[in-house]
């Protein structure tokens, strides 16, 4: 897919998710480039009166929020999370995905965990039959990385610790991240038990089981899968 479609794709879902955001709601705001141009819309209806509380999922997010307006609360400062917007790196029909590309999966995760509904935001590329064509991200320890690496590798999942500036790219949480090979794997949940089981893993990058509705930016429209009927109401 070219480029611009794929932006075309990812303003058009996140334009969608807007309209399920209502005055008065405390709304989780997701980290990724299709969560920007929904933060973008955003800001509009804030400056036009929409009167919300918001909670982010990464610095980056924070920022990024800010500089449009939009006041960041402190997640301890919320009580309950009605809504939260976000992307994903791969999703499947089941609704499952791997996330994390952006390195802000344990913030993500924890958001999500907390909200109400979650609304997933994608272009049509990640949208997949079988998760794991992108390469899984865990979250780890810095102390004993390179042991848990060794182990992964042992095990066959082709683990890479992710570098940024030739150094370790490090997480929000002072974290690691090793991302790995795993083939689309046939049991995700199983995998995910696996993995956590291992000491030094923080959490990893399967979301499963936790988004209600995706929409999907399809060429000049838009597809909106939902979880199960009562989502549909949202």
């Amino acid at each position: 897919m070219k480029e611009e479609n794929r932006v075309k794709e990812k303003q058009l879902a996140a334009s969608k998710a807007l309209q399920f955001i209502k005055s008065g709601m405390v709304v989780g705001l997701g980290t990724g480039s299709t969560v920007k141009f929904m933060l973008e819309g955003l800001a509009k209806m804030v400056r036009s009166g929409l009167e919300i509380k918001t909670v982010s999922t990464s610095i980056a997010t924070t920022q990024f929020a800010e500089s449009l307006g939009i006041r960041v609360s402190e997640l301890k400062d919320v009580n309950d999370i009605d809504l939260t917007i976000d992307g994903t790196d791969e999703v499947d029909p089941q609704l499952n995905g791997i996330k994390g590309g952006g390195g802000a999966l344990l913030y993500e995760k924890i958001i999500a965990s907390l909200s109400g509904k979650n609304i997933w935001i994608v272009d049509s590329s990640k949208f997949v039959k079988k998760l794991g064509k992108f390469p899984l991200p865990v979250e780890v320890l810095p102390f004993g990385s390179k042991k848990l690496f060794n182990k992964l590798n042992s095990l066959g999942y082709n683990p890479r610790i992710r570098m940024e500036n030739d150094k370790p790219f490090v997480t929000d949480g002072n974290h690691y991240i090793i991302d790995l090979g795993i083939d689309q794997t046939d049991d995700i949940r199983k995998l995910n038990t696996e993995l956590k089981s291992f000491p030094g893993v923080i959490e990893t990058g399967f979301f499963i089981d936790i988004c209600n509705v995706l929409i999907v930016g399809k060429e000049s429209e838009c597809e909106m899968i939902f979880k199960n009927e009562k989502d549909r109401f949202i």
